[in-house]
């Protein structure tokens, strides 16, 4: 199978991760399963074991996945802005500033003060705060925060949307294609 630059490098991205997380074993848990657990045959079962770790690896899975197809995509794309050590997005499409995450679970003082500081200095750049959620099961009051604190808030079928209106990729339907395709299961 002849595959374009595009195809082969978030291949390649999803393949590091099912190496990953073959290495890992866990138990189980409840809910509902999203796109990105499906390519690799997570279950809430074996994300239950350790939510912690599924969320932060799958975070920078989507995370990476989103920003190649921007990149590949988009000729305005930007590299992230960063402000020491914190980085106040994940990317740049023209005047977009996105940060990526997986889902949001904390309500934490600490980590909203975060989303609304970062928002913030974004538009004092001129920039438009994009929050894309691949999860839609997120902590509601967290979603209203960032909200209010200048984030423009996608989820779930949204977030897609957003992607697939920025660059004409069809980001959805590709990861449902790769169903099990990189199942840790053997």
């Amino acid at each position: 199978m002849n595959q374009n630059p595009l195809d082969q490098t978030l291949e390649n991205i999803l393949q590091r991760y099912s190496l990953s997380f073959s290495l890992k074993v866990f138990s189980e848990e409840s809910a509902t399963e999203d796109d990105l657990m499906r390519v690799f045959g997570l279950t809430q079962v074996i994300k239950a074991e350790n939510k912690q770790y599924w969320g932060r690896e799958l975070g920078m899975c989507w995370q990476r996945v989103v920003t190649e197809v921007c990149r590949e995509n988009c000729e305005d794309f930007r590299t992230p802005i960063r402000e020491g050590k914190d980085e106040l997005c994940d990317l740049i499409i023209g005047l977009d500033a996105i940060d990526t995450k997986y889902r949001i679970g904390s309500g934490d003082a600490g980590t909203l003060k975060k989303f609304r500081e970062y928002a913030g200095k974004l538009q004092g750049l001129g920039l438009t705060p994009i929050l894309l959620i691949l999860r839609t099961d997120n902590l509601p009051q967290a979603i209203n925060a960032c909200r209010m604190g200048g984030w423009t808030v996608m989820q779930g079928s949204d977030a897609y949307e957003y992607i697939r209106n920025k660059t004409g990729f069809e980001l959805k339907s590709w990861l449902q294609a790769r169903r099990n395709r990189y199942s840790i299961e053997p």
